[in-house]
């Protein structure tokens, strides 16, 4: 918590905090501090309707689901139906060393820099296979 929160949230550290304030310049904080709790109420507000709206969708869409005689079982059998496959990633082909380094490659997509340098010294893509 920052120093500041720390200050406002503890009453005697608040009060030594605002003891040069004059009323005036109190009553204004004051006002100010109302009117963030009040818009922070408007938004509590605004977000618990939102979620009973939600809430009031998804029992009217049970109602229909029910109405037809489908249940929420049904939904995850035809989610479950469809996975997403995903490939594993494909092992490395092609190996090279240099300055130390390793450098792989697929044989797949974009041939690295490194490739295409010792291929255009004359090499051959058999010379990098990995075994």
């Amino acid at each position: 918590m920052s120093e500041f929160l720390e200050i406002l949230t503890h009453a005697r550290r608040f009060k030594a905090a605002v003891k040069d304030l004059s009323v005036e310049e109190l009553r204004d904080l004051a006002n100010k501090l109302e009117k963030i709790v009040a818009e922070r109420e408007e938004e509590a507000a605004e977000e618990a309707k939102a979620q009973a709206d939600r809430l009031a969708k998804i029992e009217e869409i049970r109602q229909q689901m029910e109405s037809v005689g489908l249940s929420v079982e049904d939904l995850g059998v035809v989610a479950a139906a469809k996975p997403v496959k995903k490939r594993a990633p494909r092992p490395p082909k092609y190996k090279i060393e240099i300055d130390g380094e390793t450098v792989t490659w697929t044989g797949q997509g974009r041939m690295p820099t490194v490739f295409k340098n010792e291929m255009e010294k004359g090499r051959s893509m058999d010379d990098f296979l990995i075994d």
